[in-house]
């Protein structure tokens, strides 16, 4: 079997373990003896075009000529069964589903994100949800709220792009749908289940980390729908170590917030970015992860990692971590009070959970398990 993997990588740099998480993609199919063919552009590619190229770049979301040219020549000399989409933006377009359907090439589509409605892809603006767009054939509320990229002019052409390929996505072959909630977001689209796979990512399994553990970490891009605010609301309701160590790992807007924190309680630490050999110890070593994310957070990695050490995960009920979580951790409402009894009861029971956290990983986030699933889906849209 001959697949295309197609994927616009982020730029280097950018807050994404999607990168991450495609080319292991591509490498466990080829380990499983599929011939993969990747066809990837990278953001990191714009700072190199010349002025010419980057007056066009605008209706690159819309249609990006080269992108379907280099696509048309890969599918005419290679002759591909299928066609697999990631991220489309800004260098491949939507489009790529309809050069590959030219040539009688059926597409699989990972959704890893909101964006076949909401221009940023979050159904988040302004420190809450938001799904003003939902329903809408033109969205004018991002442009109004400038939520792309924080520009008019930019939301403009997203939205635009999103109106043009609202047919384009809707002819997708098969849908792999990393949740139960992007489940849900493709059928308020349109999309029926018969199209839809539930289908998460997996990660390497490092092993199971030993003995119990002691406290918490916290490992999140520290910007306002990570929910790091929230967390520290929640973590001041209770006296200073009676909880154990909590270590939060990452970068963002918010670092102050958190160096504040580590300043000012001997019980929180912060470690800024670290290499990820130390943040799997840094897992290993807490007796609980927490994901407390506000917004409808997709298939955070830092949940999987936990689960694959063997450590339960306390997480908000927001997006996906529900799912993920399953019955290797707690979930709360996200707010101060609800997270800090989430907490409290975390300490007391989670040294309990981790064979259940491990044997969740082993049934459901093993990648043999799901490349194996993957194929499955190959298979299904060239039946």
């Amino acid at each position: 079997m001959k697949v295309v993997v197609a994927h616009n990588r982020y730029a280097s740099g950018a807050p994404s373990g999607e990168n991450v998480i495609v080319d292991a993609e591509i490498a466990q199919l080829s380990t499983a003896g599929v011939s993969v063919l990747p066809f990837l552009r990278s953001s990191d590619e714009i700072g190199t075009f010349s002025t010419a190229r980057k007056v066009l770049l605008p209706l690159s979301p819309i249609r990006n000529g080269e992108s379907q040219h280099a696509l048309e020549k890969l599918i005419k000399a290679e002759k591909p069964d299928v066609l697999h989409l990631h991220n489309a933006y800004p260098l491949l377009s939507p489009w790529v589903v309809r050069t590959a359907h030219a040539h009688n090439v059926p597409v699989v589509h990972t959704v890893h994100n909101y964006r076949q409605v909401c221009a940023p892809g979050l159904y988040f603006r302004d420190g809450h949800i938001c799904t003003e767009c939902r329903g809408k054939a033109f969205g004018l509320p991002a442009i109004k709220h400038a939520c792309y990229r924080d520009s008019k002019a930019q939301s403009a052409v997203m939205a635009a792009t999103l109106a043009v390929h609202r047919g384009t996505w809707r002819g997708v072959d098969r849908f792999v749908a990393l949740t139960d909630r992007i489940a849900e977001h493709l059928r308020d689209f349109g999309i029926p289940d018969e199209r839809i796979t539930v289908k998460p990512n997996g990660i390497p399994d490092t092993g199971a980390a030993p003995g119990a553990g002691e406290g918490f970490v916290y490992a999140a891009r520290l910007s306002p729908e990570k929910g790091l605010e929230l967390l520290l609301d929640a973590w001041r309701q209770h006296p200073d170590g009676a909880l154990g160590p909590l270590r939060i790992i990452g970068d963002g807007p918010l670092r102050p917030l958190a160096e504040a924190a580590a300043a000012d309680r001997s019980d929180i630490s912060y470690l800024g970015v670290i290499p990820n050999a130390e943040v799997r110890a840094q897992i290993g070593a807490a007796a609980c992860v927490i994901a407390a994310s506000t917004w409808h957070d997709v298939l955070p990695t830092i949940v999987l990692e936990a689960l694959c050490a063997g450590r339960p995960v306390l997480v908000t009920d927001r997006g996906g971590l529900p799912f993920l979580a399953g019955d290797a951790g707690w979930v709360v409402e996200p707010t101060p009070d609800a997270l800090a009894a989430g907490l409290a009861k975390a300490h007391g029971e989670a040294p309990g959970l981790a064979v259940t956290a491990r044997r969740r990983y082993e049934e459901h986030f093993a990648p043999d398990v799901l490349i194996q699933r993957l194929i499955d889906v190959y298979r299904s849209v060239l039946r």
